[in-house]
């Protein structure tokens, strides 16, 4: 039995392929279209009968589609069981290229569990969150443009009208989409209960629940909440070296984009309104010395932390226990 492993990260997909119990040499492809179709070709060339993928949040989720559009048998490994089973084959080293190979050797000797795309519902919802934010996108760069332009009566007025076009178009194109997302929610109770329970978190509106909805439920279910934070590169990125360097740790942005986005103005609207996560927000400031921008990435890490909770529970968002009050320092008599 031919098989094969695949470490992904956002950037690279890296193949190992096993005939007859012998790693072949790794062969490294881009994560994009492009290059997930030419691994998909190498894998029906040689024949590949399993695929194994570690789970990476969203990184693999394109190239595991595609892999399950195509028929390919596909499996898809939490990352603790990749570890452990590579600590079984005494691994000393690990590069991308060791770990598709490892993953290869899972895919010959394990039992096959075969992958479940997420529901096309979820998958749904995440493409017009997506497609919504991509005309945010275009509607802020064209009202800077129409700004800039229109401090000059060299500007003719064509131009300033086209440009008011473009975000009337994106206007009413950004209103149809939450539209259409409103009643694909309702459709679907599943939806329904998850977008429920983020609109009871204050700081959370209609907009920023759509997106979170579309970005979070494609994850793992068995994730835990450090690597949803992971996953939308919150997780401080340590920089040093011998004694020489040694700079603060800085967010890794290794991560979705689009989660990162989507908590940002929940957490700038929470460290506002809501009184507990206002003094954890003021806390940070004052006591710690950090930034206002540093606190609100703090705040947005509290709010992943919150919403993993809320979604594996089922119960209310509760700030007071996300962010406890810290215990005032007893007053010498």
């Amino acid at each position: 039995m031919n098989t094969a492993g695949i470490d992904v990260s956002h950037k690279t997909l890296v193949l190992s392929v096993m005939k007859g119990g012998k790693l072949g040499k790794a062969r490294e492809y881009a994560n994009t279209p492009a290059g997930r179709k030419a691994l998909l070709k190498v894998l029906k060339k040689t024949e590949v009968e399993r695929v194994c993928l570690e789970a990476t949040g969203t990184y693999h989720l394109d190239l595991a589609l595609l892999l399950d559009a195509e028929g390919v048998a596909l499996m898809v490994l939490n990352p603790k069981a990749a570890k452990r089973f590579a600590e079984a084959l005494l691994t000393r080293n690990k590069t991308d290229r060791v770990d598709a190979g490892v993953l290869a050797h899972y895919a010959e000797r394990m039992p096959f569990t075969p992958w479940r795309r997420p529901d096309d519902a979820v998958l749904t919802l995440r493409a017009v969150a997506r497609q919504t934010v991509a005309l945010k996108q275009t509607r802020t760069g064209a009202r800077n443009r129409l700004h800039a332009m229109s401090q000059t009566e060299l500007t003719p007025a064509a131009v300033l009208e086209s440009i008011e076009r473009l975000i009337d178009e994106c206007d009413a194109q950004i209103d149809a989409l939450r539209a259409f997302a409103r009643e694909h929610i309702a459709a679907h109770p599943a939806l329904a209960q998850r977008h429920r329970l983020l609109l009871g978190a204050k700081g959370i509106g209609e907009a920023s629940a759509i997106e979170l909805l579309g970005e979070l439920l494609v994850l793992p279910a068995d994730m835990a909440a450090k690597q949803w934070v992971a996953m939308a590169g919150m997780d401080p990125r340590a920089v040093s070296s011998g004694s020489s360097l040694n700079k603060p740790a800085r967010l890794s942005k290794a991560g979705n984009r689009y989660l990162r986005q989507a908590l940002y103005m929940p957490a700038l609207s929470a460290a506002k309104n809501d009184p507990h996560i206002r003094a954890f927000y003021l806390d940070l400031i004052e006591r710690r010395g950090l930034k206002k921008i540093q606190a609100v990435c703090a705040v947005m890490r509290k709010l992943l932390h919150g919403i993993h909770a809320v979604f594996k529970s089922g119960q209310p968002f509760d700030s007071a226990r996300l962010c406890p009050p810290r215990p005032r320092p007893a007053v010498a008599g």
